[in-house]
């Protein structure tokens, strides 16, 4: 059975990924604007997030817009919308679960059903990292290709954003807390039954009866 410090990481790295898919799905530096060949005007910067555009001006003022149809977004932020409100979501069933399979907490008596509780706040966990990884990894894969390709104008060119980066790292670390959590085997409480082995008894005596 795993020890209550090894479980108090796993749930520590786990909340701390999850708080970072939140941040990850606020931000809108999803994709930033690559300064390549002769674009060598650098006095705007246009961010593209899953919610929002926005322009960063030299000076330091921001201007963002929320999009106006959600159809008319790629696929890979379209699909990234729905898979991290599902990481989020997941994450917070995941949070509880946990808590109530701690060792320090009182919420279950029964050592069994904490452990599997703590399994099962394990295995929200790696399924919260995955549906982090894959749209964060999907979106990177798409600018990368576009980034490379000749037919598009270097106008159209952007570059990874830091949350994709910050993407990572949570999914990392929401796979690794989870797993700590899943290494956590229930008490077994039966107790080893031992088959009795039963020797003849000899006799000592030496004296035999004649009839």
């Amino acid at each position: 059975m795993v020890s209550q410090g090894i479980q108090m990481i796993g749930i520590a790295m786990a909340v701390i990924g999850w708080f970072m898919v939140v941040v990850v799905c606020a931000l809108p530096m999803w994709k930033v604007t690559a300064f390549v060949g002769a674009n060598i005007i650098t006095a705007q910067t246009i961010w593209q997030g899953m919610w929002m555009n926005c322009v960063v001006q030299s000076t330091g003022q921001m201007q963002c817009k929320m999009y106006d149809s959600m159809l008319a977004l790629p696929q890979d932020l379209q699909a990234a919308r729905a898979m991290t409100i599902i990481s989020i979501l997941t994450g917070v069933f995941g949070v509880v679960v946990a808590i109530a399979g701690g060792k320090c907490t009182k919420c279950m008596e029964d050592e069994r059903s904490k452990a599997k509780a703590c399994i099962l706040a394990g295995v929200l966990f790696i399924v919260s990292g995955l549906l982090c990884l894959i749209p964060v990894s999907w979106s990177a894969n798409t600018i990368v290709r576009n980034f490379y390709n000749p037919m598009m104008i270097e106008a159209q060119r952007y570059e990874l954003g830091a949350a994709l980066y910050i993407g990572w790292a949570a999914a990392a670390l929401l796979l690794m807390g989870g797993a700590l959590l899943c290494w956590n085997c229930p008490p077994k409480h039966e107790h080893p039954h031992y088959v009795p082995k039963f020797r003849p008894v000899k006799s000592t005596s030496t004296s035999r009866e004649y009839v």
